[in-house]
């Protein structure tokens, strides 16, 4: 990355495999930087837990609506392997968690 790479606005896919609530966590976080930041939770429903209620909060405050793979998903929208590989392909940079 160049220098003048270093202020610009990146678009950042969070990538939820083992730990929803920190990777909710994490995406919220990183729009503090002023980053495009799309989440996608992965692997299996998200549990509902005060944590994961806490973490939901911040999304919305962020304005980061998450997806998930997971299919049977009815708390997200759920998007196909096309979709997804359309959303890391235009990522600057992916964070797994």
């Amino acid at each position: 990355m160049s220098d003048s790479d270093s202020g610009s606005i990146k678009t950042i896919v969070v990538l939820g495999r083992r730990d929803h609530a920190e990777a909710m966590r994490v995406a919220s976080g990183v729009t503090v930087f002023g980053h495009q930041v799309r989440l996608v939770l992965m692997d299996r429903a998200v549990e509902e837990t005060d944590e994961v209620a806490e973490q939901a909060e911040m999304l919305e405050l962020a304005g980061i609506v998450p997806v998930t793979t997971v299919p049977e998903s009815d708390q997200l929208e759920s998007i196909g392997v096309s979709r997804l590989a359309e959303m890391l392909a235009e990522a600057d940079f992916t964070l797994s968690i």
